[in-house]
């Protein structure tokens, strides 16, 4: 089953969006790091719903309880079990989902494959299984800071064809969480607003970016071939809820340059061998080169919205659907700590592989 993600520091997430709760388990956690439910809270709060109008209304306070694998302040080297309790689900506003195929939704896969589907807000395919990821990559975070890594931050770059202008070297959570769009931009991130508010109004959805850049990445992280750093960035970033498409560095735009354009220049500083631009974004050989790793992330247009359209029943009948409940008209703003927790997560399982086979 697909709900496992990590080698060493390993992640296994579970629960249904209208069920009881979700969460995860934590197996692999070093002891003794310092640990408590408000660390991660911090970035369940970023990730819960009901934060603005541009987000789904669904109330859900999302407070972590720490079950196990935590004693006195400080993590055991344990299993690290988390709940998060639903307490808004409203399984009633689903009920003209029941036998009915939403477009671009995961319901008629997830009857293709299992013969069953929980049709209450989706099951598993719905993003309350993210919590549990958000909650993992607050610990992991915690890891990566007690061996000297910088800050992970993520923000919404683009929204449709509106573009942000930002400086990943400099752009700061504080930056990012000034606003309800999670835009550093002032300007962009005034017209990626509008826009949200104008497809919310009309019962639509928009799509888009979220950039993210990993600071104080030592060298050294990653495996040739398959287990690539940016080949793990990219699982991690495309099992993610939406997501449809990875770049790290230069991405598809380095396509269109010629080689020598392209190539990182090296050059020593302070004993350390740098890049001048960059364009590898972090990783080389798929391994990190002390760079700041940089990649984007692109999300589709929120699959579930109020305006009618064309489908078919269980019994594969044409019908016509209007989805009622509530949903995000524009995942993006709480995606950012989604795509934050899957670099912490990645980053540190491969921390943990590293120092396994590094020289004492």
């Amino acid at each position: 089953m697909g709900s496992s993600f990590g080698q060493l520091f390993r992640i296994s997430t579970w629960g249904e969006s209208h069920g009881g709760g979700v969460g995860v388990v934590v197996d692999g956690c070093p002891p003794r790091v310092p640990l408590a439910a408000e660390d991660l809270q911090v970035d369940l709060d970023r990730r819960r719903p009901g934060q603005s109008r541009l987000t789904t209304p669904r109330q859900e306070e999302d407070r972590a309880e720490i079950l196990s694998g935590v004693f006195e302040g400080q993590t055991l080297g344990t299993p690290i079990a988390v709940l998060v309790r639903n307490r808004d689900a409203r399984p009633e506003a689903y009920e003209d989902f029941k036998d009915v195929y939403r477009p671009s939704h995961a319901d008629y896969t997830y009857q293709a494959k299992y013969g069953i589907r929980a049709w209450m807000g989706g099951g598993r395919a719905s993003a309350r299984e993210t919590i549990g990821r958000v909650a993992a990559g607050a610990i992991a975070r915690k890891v990566l800071e007690m061996h000297g890594y910088g800050p992970i931050t993520a923000w919404v770059s683009r929204v449709r064809d509106t573009e942000a202008r930002v400086d990943p070297l400099t752009v700061t959570r504080a930056d990012v969480d000034a606003g309800p769009t999670r835009c550093p931009d002032a300007e962009a991130a005034a017209a990626m607003e509008a826009q949200i508010d104008e497809a919310r109004r009309a019962g639509d959805s928009l799509g888009g970016t979220v950039s993210c850049v990993a600071l104080g990445v030592a060298p050294g992280l990653g495996d040739p071939v398959f287990d690539k750093l940016e080949a793990d960035l990219a699982k991690g970033m495309l099992s993610l809820p939406a997501c449809k498409g990875f770049e790290i560095g230069s991405g598809f735009a380095g396509t269109r340059l010629k080689g020598s354009e392209h190539n990182d220049a090296f050059y020593a500083e302070e004993g350390q061998v740098r890049t001048r631009d960059n364009r590898s974004g972090g990783v080389q050989g798929g391994i990190s080169n002390g760079e700041p790793v940089v990649i984007r992330v692109a999300f589709k247009p929120t699959a579930t919205i109020r305006i009618e359209q064309e489908t078919v029943n269980q019994n594969l009948e044409p019908a016509r659907l209007a989805a009622s409940g509530r949903h995000d008209p524009c995942v993006l703003p709480r995606a950012v700590p989604m795509v934050e927790a899957m670099v912490a997560l990645v980053l540190c399982d491969h921390l943990l592989r590293q120092k396994a086979i590094s020289k004492p």
